[in-house]
């Protein structure tokens, strides 16, 4: 690995929240289990893309509602589809609950509807998937601690709040805005590719 590439992964939005969920969960009794972490981090991850976040529908990136996500799984006509679904419900639950609560608090969506909906699916999973069930099994028991520190992972630190630059992170991975781009690098975040309802 070159210096170039292991400043570029250090500085990545994935390892920058993975280096906050680890300092965090030290706090916790007991602790998260490692592959736990692991998985939310995973989480982080995925959802740094917006093919992954949202979804094309009509020509336009949308997010589908969780409740309707859970009537897709209850639909599904085979285990598979249904663990893939339930999986993504309930990590939406737990993305959307951390990090987003206020603006959907807004539309009268409170943090409760996420923890039902989240801990409903991780539960069926930790019973029906075909791996990682001692992970859902954790996420389920602890989907308020699980929560709670996603949250916590993106307070404030020195004099940048990391609320906003989610906020600013989620704008980006909208719009491709160049300008919120120039931000984020400018906070030490490496992006790859331009997304935007174009990619």
């Amino acid at each position: 690995m070159t210096d170039e590439t292991r400043i570029r992964t250090e500085t990545s939005l994935p390892e920058y929240f993975r280096r906050r969920l680890h300092r965090h969960a030290e706090r916790l009794r007991p602790p998260p289990h490692e592959d736990t972490l692991w998985y939310l981090g995973e989480l982080l991850h995925r959802f740094r893309r917006s093919e992954h976040f949202f979804e094309i529908h009509e020509g336009r990136l949308t997010q589908r509602p969780l409740a309707l996500l859970y009537g897709e799984a209850q639909a599904a006509t085979s285990q598979r589809e249904r663990c893939l679904l339930l999986q993504r419900l309930g990590d939406l639950a737990l993305f959307l609950g951390a990090f987003f609560p206020d603006r959907y608090a807004r539309w009268g969506i409170r943090r409760e509807y996420f923890i039902g909906m989240g801990s409903a699916a991780y539960d069926y999973l930790a019973d029906s998937a075909a791996s990682h069930r001692h992970i859902y099994r954790e996420l389920t028991a602890g989907f308020v601690r699980m929560l709670e520190l996603l949250a916590a992972a993106g307070s404030r630190r020195r004099d940048t709040d990391h609320e906003e630059i989610l906020r600013l992170y989620a704008h980006w991975m909208a719009t491709g805005d160049p300008r919120a781009e120039q931000q984020l690098r400018a906070l030490g975040l490496a992006l790859e590719g331009a997304p935007g309802a174009g990619h």
